[in-house]
């Protein structure tokens, strides 16, 4: 019988093994700093210059009240533009996404412009990263162990392992954002959904530090409330995000005003279409990609150069009207800014046995700050059916990076769609605060009531 229980715990034991991604040991962790960021980025240019070496820019500007903005970046010509004719020229660093667009619209074209590497972390999520290297580890693709504040895997070694880098990026503690979307038809109408969000970060968060374990796995908590146009006013959506799966993983709230309750949303999750998007934006589109990794096998296909949205604060500044983004077909592609960089490129191939509707999904993250910059998105039929593009800003305000606004390109349908876009509005408020009850289904009923 003894033997049978230890034959038992050693193929449990070795199973776990096969499941739990490897640390990487102190020789690769002490890149870090040195020949790498300490985030895990290469500290050198490339070697012709094109792509410069890491240069982070100091703290600077105020929490609240100021939309993104660099006078000397700002105020910089493009080098050259990339269009139809002279694709060619170009194509083996650009994503499949750009690629189509540029082949199919005579309009289309990417303005390039001089590349900058500024984007930079605070201290304790420096030094935390330094450490996750050597500790933390991924069970499955869902499920993370032994990780605290900063970056998990600095130095990936499987597809997954970026994937959750972005997901447990640096955002600073809580924020308060007005998020703008539209529905951009062929003709280039569109009507504005108006959407204010309120966040809690706990993983990535200096002041609280939560950390991840196997056991403990709330990293962030999310309520939204729409309050435009009329017929979407007043839905209200509650997420607790958590690593792993099942009971274990998300827990989500929806109110909507026909039901006049909160209540348990299963729903929010995966390639069901977030509320009042018409089915333009899934939720695990939200923040490029986010929510559980279960329904797809993950590769590591390895660094490449190519020319991503970045440094774009002309197109998430507020000297910039939503009729003068809006074109036919694609943006005001006169606005948005193209920058050479090095990234990280992942693809996640359909799991037999589960569904979704992209069959594989090909994603691009930006070497210095792990944001998903770019998303080429295939049918189950191996077809290109959607491009989703994340146009980076710095945030050197709490030392971080995100992607405002993010574009969803329907190629079935000629539509596409814009989200979190706040030119019209007010920037990030990364000045409040909130109790851990403000993001309970009880107060969010109560909400509804005034």
């Amino acid at each position: 019988m003894k033997q049978r229980i230890a034959l038992t715990l050693g193929v449990a034991c070795m199973a776990y093994a096969a499941l739990a991604s490897a640390k990487v040991g102190p020789d690769e962790a002490g890149k870090l700093g040195k020949d790498l960021t300490p985030v895990g980025a290469e500290k050198a240019g490339n070697a012709d210059g094109s792509i410069p070496a890491w240069e982070p820019a100091p703290k600077h500007g105020n929490l609240s009240g100021e939309f993104p903005h660099d006078e000397k970046i700002d105020a910089e010509k493009p080098k050259f533009t990339i269009n139809k004719g002279n694709l060619a020229q170009y194509e083996a660093k650009l994503t499949e996404g750009h690629k189509f667009l540029l082949k199919t619209y005579d309009s289309y074209k990417m303005n390039v412009y001089p590349t900058h590497r500024q984007v930079d972390y605070p201290a304790e999520v420096k030094e935390a990263t330094v450490k996750n290297a050597g500790t933390c580890e991924m069970i499955g693709t869902d499920t993370l162990d032994n990780c605290k504040l900063g970056f998990p895997f600095p130095i990936p070694k499987t597809g997954a392992e970026p994937i959750w880098n972005h997901k447990l990026k640096f955002r600073g503690d809580y924020a308060k954002r007005y998020n703008n979307q539209m529905i951009v038809q062929r003709d280039g109408q569109f009507v504005l959904t108006k959407i204010i969000e309120d966040a809690a970060f706990y993983y990535g968060s200096p002041s609280k530090q939560v950390p991840l374990t196997k056991d403990s796995g709330e990293f962030l908590r999310y309520l939204s409330r729409t309050i435009a146009p009329p017929r979407l006013a007043g839905t209200f959506i509650l997420v607790h995000e958590k690593a792993g799966t099942g009971e274990a993983g998300r827990a989500a709230w929806l109110y909507t005003p026909a039901l006049k309750r909160i209540r348990r949303a299963p729903t929010v999750c995966c390639d069901n279409p977030y509320e009042g998007t018409d089915g333009h934006q899934f939720y695990d589109q939200v923040d490029m990609f986010n929510g559980s990794l279960e329904r797809y096998n993950w590769k590591l296909v390895g660094k490449k150069e190519i020319y991503i949205p970045y440094d774009s604060n002309k197109i998430a500044g507020n000297t910039i009207k939503y009729k003068d983004l809006v074109r036919p077909k694609h943006l005001n592609q006169d606005l948005p800014r193209y920058e050479l960089h090095r990234v990280w490129v992942v693809e996640a191939n359909i799991k037999q046995g589960t569904s979704h509707t992209f069959g594989k999904r090909v994603m691009y993250l930006d070497e210095d700050s792990w944001n998903i910059v770019a998303e080429d998105d295939y049918d189950n039929r191996g077809q290109l059916m959607q491009f989703h593009e994340g146009h980076l800003v710095v945030a050197y305000n709490i030392q971080a990076a995100s992607t405002v606004p993010e574009v969803i390109y329907h190629f079935n349908s000629g539509r596409y769609f814009i989200t979190a876009a706040f030119n019209e509005d007010k920037p990030y408020d990364l000045s409040v605060k909130y109790n851990d009850d403000y993001f309970n289904a009880s107060s969010v009923q109560k909400m509804t009531t005034k």
